[in-house]
């Protein structure tokens, strides 16, 4: 990337730090429940979609690869070691919904797999799903992914500037969290900046590597669906083309296509992403959205059901925000308490 356009996406990230404070983005739902800290929650979004779908991906195409090179991005001539463990935690989040199965992979992987930066990443991501109790240990993992990845840089340098990228973008998220917007923003951007140029160091070696292709699709998507102006059909073309497994670069269309208004392409990607991962209840979670979205709310609700199905295996803050689009989805004279019965207040 070109210094002018690394100028132009940190003025972008700028400007969507602002539109985060006047106007937080929620489900689009009209009783949508107000965070206190709405920019925490754009900062969560990004969290989840690329210290989580991204960093994450170990997926469907593992059972094609040897066990010695254990690589969902890659074909097997061209697999970069990262670790059965870590490979196996990814699947039981990313592929199955199972973030119970992937707490013990994850321990194996610390134990076995220490010196992989992805890692520490999902414990990061892991850590920032337990809300404020788990911003200590989000930056010590931050701390760790930059450690590790850089400790990686002459074995695997792509990865190496990838995963030092994500442990910056992980540490400003903790900044914004803890700090807030106007103590924060100027640390965070600098750090911002730090990262699209770790991220440019990593595309300079082979800029068309799935793996880095998928974390900067979903980046890019997120600024084009929030920012005016811009022009989201380049990021989903840099997903849909080099974005890889396919099911998670579909869910990050889906997710963009979802958030632009646009359901019934929403719904062609989210069904290409079940079909990959069939039995993965985020998946089921997107769908119902997309469907309320098209007016379809019985089949809607269907799918928060079936998604609500697997609550024992999802974070708990996901199924209460499950529970809650579910009873407004519902709808009828029992809306306005749809807070107190999801466990909001």
């Amino acid at each position: 990337m070109a210094e002018r356009s690394l100028n132009s996406t940190l003025s972008s990230l700028t400007q969507l730090i602002a539109m985060a404070c006047q106007n937080p983005h929620t489900t689009s739902l009209a009783h949508a429940p107000q965070s206190p800290f709405p920019l925490g929650r754009r900062v969560g979004k990004l969290v989840t979609r690329l210290g989580s779908g991204l960093l994450a991906a170990g997926l469907s195409l593992s059972m094609a690869l040897p066990s010695f090179a254990a690589d969902p991005f890659r074909s097997s001539s061209a697999a970069h070691d990262i670790g059965d463990k870590t490979e196996a935690a990814f699947k039981a989040i990313f592929k199955e919904g199972n973030y119970v199965a992937a707490e013990r992979y994850l321990a194996e992987a610390e134990l076995e797999e220490s010196d992989e930066p992805l890692v520490h990443a999902m414990l990061a991501s892991m850590a920032y799903l337990k809300g404020d109790d788990g911003l200590p240990e989000v930056l010590r993992r931050a701390m760790l992914t930059q450690e590790k990845a850089q400790a990686l840089l002459e074995k695997d340098p792509l990865r190496g500037h990838l995963y030092t990228a994500v442990g910056i973008f992980l540490e400003g998220a903790h900044v914004l969290k803890t700090q807030g917007i106007a103590n924060g923003t100027p640390r965070a951007l600098g750090m911002l900046q730090q990262v699209f140029r770790e991220l440019d160091d990593a595309e300079a070696i082979n800029p068309d590597d799935p793996e880095l292709n998928l974390l900067k699709g979903y980046m890019d998507l997120m600024l084009a669906v929030n920012l005016p102006f811009s022009n989201p059909e380049e990021a989903i073309t840099r997903m849909s083309e080099y974005g890889s497994p396919e099911y998670l670069a579909q869910r990050g269309i889906a997710i963009g296509y979802r958030d632009l208004e646009r359901p019934d392409a929403a719904m062609i990607a989210v069904d290409k992403a079940l079909s990959a991962a069939p039995n993965n209840p985020e998946l089921f979670y997107l769908k119902a959205q997309i469907l309320n979205r098209q007016g379809d709310r019985a089949e809607s609700i269907d799918f928060f059901d079936r998604a609500l199905d697997y609550s024992a295996q999802l974070p708990d803050a996901l199924v209460t925000r499950i529970t809650w689009e579910r009873c407004v989805t519902v709808g009828g004279p029992d809306v306005n308490n749809c807070s107190v019965a999801a466990g909001y207040i």
